[in-house]
């Protein structure tokens, strides 16, 4: 049996960690990205809860402001954002200090710190604009777990999931792959595998919650489950290195090499510089060769019973 080097689960499950991540990340087949929150929109794009506008102001929106500036220089917007935080002015302008203060802190790698601030920010929320604070909910979980606390994570998330009236499906779907990642990392499997179900009934044409499910059902020796998970995340998204490196490790492990070479060959060739394309790399290391010629095997007719 080839020696596949596989990676902890919570590493395979840091898909698209770049978004909502103020500064650079760590793409798949690497360490842990500091807040593996998919499926966000990148700092830039990032917009204010409406509950927490005030209308009628002319100035430039501020947390929007405060992201950009930490993409250009991190300390300085650092200091920016305990400045903001320490005005204590209302509660919105305090919620929304406290998620730059987050966000950048989480960037830095201070998950503590970070984990401190977004809870703040959640605090600041009125209990009836409770549906304003899900997405910090969500960036308190993905702190915690990055930080190494998965049960803290998992309270964040069930915490955030459990809001009503909250009709975004997509980033529902996304706060459920993020607790299987809690789930998996305290053990409780199964339970990981209900969230992931989730994340289909709620984002069935989500590529990564696909990928997610084929990955942990490879986990658990359920190759066939492995396979059609897989099969449903090419559909969805063809040229995803991660994808493809899944693709190859529940091929092999099907002993179907031809399959898993030309998986792994595919990221190489897409990424032969980053690390998904070094993983894919070594693998094909392991596996070998392809043979230059092959001896086919002889026909006989069965027996005459």
């Amino acid at each position: 049996m080839i020696d596949l080097p596989a990676p902890t689960f919570s590493v395979e499950l840091a898909q698209e960690a770049h978004l909502m991540q103020v500064g650079p990340n760590q793409s798949r087949g690497g360490q842990l990205s500091p807040l593996p929150i998919p499926r966000r929109r990148p700092p830039a794009e990032v917009e204010p809860q409406p509950e927490m506008i005030k209308p009628d102001s002319p100035k430039p929106d501020r947390l929007a402001t405060c992201i950009a500036k930490a993409a250009r220089d991190p300390q300085a917007a650092l200091a920016d954002a305990r400045n903001w935080v320490s005005e204590g002015r209302d509660d919105g302008q305090n919620v929304r200090a406290n998620q730059c203060l987050g966000l950048i802190l989480s960037n830095a790698g201070d998950f503590d710190g970070a984990l401190a601030a977004f809870a703040q920010g959640v605090a600041g929320v009125p209990k009836q604009q409770e549906v304003a604070a899900v997405p910090l909910m969500a960036m308190a979980g993905n702190a915690a777990l990055a930080g190494g606390k998965p049960d803290v994570a998992l309270g964040w998330f069930d915490r955030a999931v459990a809001v009503k009236d909250y009709a975004d499906n997509a980033a529902l779907g996304a706060i459920q792959a993020d607790r299987s990642r809690a789930l998996v990392a305290l053990g409780r499997l199964a339970e990981a595998g209900g969230a992931l179900d989730e994340v289909h009934r709620l984002a069935p044409e989500d590529a990564e919650g696909w990928l997610l499910s084929a990955t942990l059902a490879r986990r658990n020796g359920d190759l066939p489950r492995a396979q059609r998970d897989i099969e449903i995340a090419v559909q969805y998204a063809p040229r995803d290195p991660g994808i493809g490196l899944e693709a190859g490790v529940i091929a092999v492990l099907d002993g179907r090499d031809e399959a898993a070479r030309k998986s792994w060959a595919s990221v190489l060739a897409a990424d032969p510089d980053g690390e998904a394309g070094k993983v894919a790399k070594g693998y094909l290391e392991q596996l070998g060769s392809v043979p230059t010629s092959v001896t086919p095997l002889a026909t006989e007719k069965p027996a005459t019973p």
